[in-house]
């Protein structure tokens, strides 16, 4: 078991080492937040397979749905609501390896089990939220979070 989630580490940091570059050729001279944001969330769902990636950008005192893949979502959600206002109210990244036992989770769709929310962090302060659920309970780590934030800072150099 610790071999298969070794190999399973490693062929997800590949995925990652490969993907980081893509996000920065599809991103560089391109200052358009919400076109970086589309093409990041549909890279991150292509190369992953995730049930859901998007964003969530902040929009006064509210996060506001913006560029996702996957099923319909949440429109807008509280400051320090769900997983989502959590990270963004907190300015970190939040990784729940099981959404049911999240206090106050928003469940925008049934089929998610775990999720991983990491804040684009820009001058201090959250400009947006990448937001990112998987079927497979403990699905995210160290090495999503790790990969997440470097691809996040990317979006935010702009």
């Amino acid at each position: 078991m610790a071999e298969e989630l070794r190999i399973h580490e490693g062929c997800k940091r590949e995925k990652y080492e490969t993907l980081l570059p893509q996000v920065a050729a599809l991103t560089v001279g391109e200052a358009d937040l919400i076109a970086n944001m589309a093409n990041t969330s549909a890279a991150l769902k292509q190369t992953f397979g995730f049930l859901w990636v998007g964003f969530y950008r902040v929009v006064e005192k509210e996060l506001v749905l913006a560029p996702f893949q996957g099923p319909v979502a949440c429109v807008r959600i509280g400051y320090g609501k769900g997983v989502c206002g959590t990270a963004w109210k907190e300015g970190r990244t939040i990784i729940v390896p099981d959404v049911e036992r999240f206090p106050g989770h928003i469940a925008c769709s049934s089929a998610s089990r775990s999720e991983i929310v990491v804040p684009l962090i820009k001058e201090g302060k959250t400009i947006a939220v990448l937001d990112i659920d998987s079927e497979r309970p403990g699905h995210f780590d160290e090495t999503d979070k790790i990969y997440l934030e470097k691809i996040a800072a990317l979006l935010t150099r702009a």
